[in-house]
């Protein structure tokens, strides 16, 4: 089957001023669009052709003979992910954080400033091309990140609550280099905590 670009949730201007509308159309249309495109080329005609997307990139991604699905493949259930995890007037001020979250990431790391810090630190401290997450694993809340397009599928037991993309183009034309102050923005204004809540198991 051939999968298709998802549709923005919002207008391109809807996550103003923290992401801007230049920022997402690039985003969502050329990157976004590229990964669905190219991995659609990649696996016609193959095994792969009517796999679950999940399950693509669980079985190409040890398979070096397969990188580059693996790299489209992973990009675009990520990105697909990433776009519902903000809204307009989103972040934990303007939203609040549901109890049930809040209490597991208060358990988990202290307090919310702590989950704060964390999450922005391991997002800014990722070297090079990546992504932050907020995972459950067996029951408990852990901040991970990982390189390039790798995602919590990769790993036996991580189920993927949030995830912050820290590619440049993600961040770039609004913020330059500051890529902490990109992950501020996106704890502090962006995060659909609703939705995040949503995807949390047991």
């Amino acid at each position: 089957m051939a999968f298709a670009l998802p549709d923005l949730p919002y207008h391109y201007d809807a996550l103003e001023p923290y992401m801007s509308a230049e920022t997402l159309q690039f985003h969502h249309d050329k990157h976004h669009n590229g990964y669905v495109t190219t991995l659609n080329s990649l696996i016609e005609g193959t095994d792969l052709e009517n796999a679950e997307l999940e399950d693509i990139v669980r079985q190409t991604y040890t398979d070096s003979n397969r990188a580059k699905i693996f790299n489209m493949a992973s990009q675009h259930w990520n990105h697909t992910l990433f776009w519902p995890c903000m809204r307009q007037n989103g972040g934990a001020e303007n939203l609040g954080v549901p109890g049930e979250l809040k209490q597991a990431i208060e358990g988990a790391f202290g307090s919310w400033e702590q989950f704060r810090e964390t999450f922005v630190t391991t997002a800014a401290g990722q070297f090079g091309s990546g992504w932050a997450w907020l995972v459950q694993e067996h029951g408990q809340l852990r901040i991970t990140s990982t390189p390039n397009g790798v995602n919590p599928l990769c790993f036996d037991g991580q189920h993927a609550l949030l995830g912050c993309d820290v590619w440049e183009h993600s961040y770039y034309l609004d913020y330059r280099n500051r890529r902490p102050d990109y992950v501020r923005a996106f704890i502090d204004h962006l995060v659909d905590w609703e939705y995040v809540a949503s995807r949390m198991q047991g």
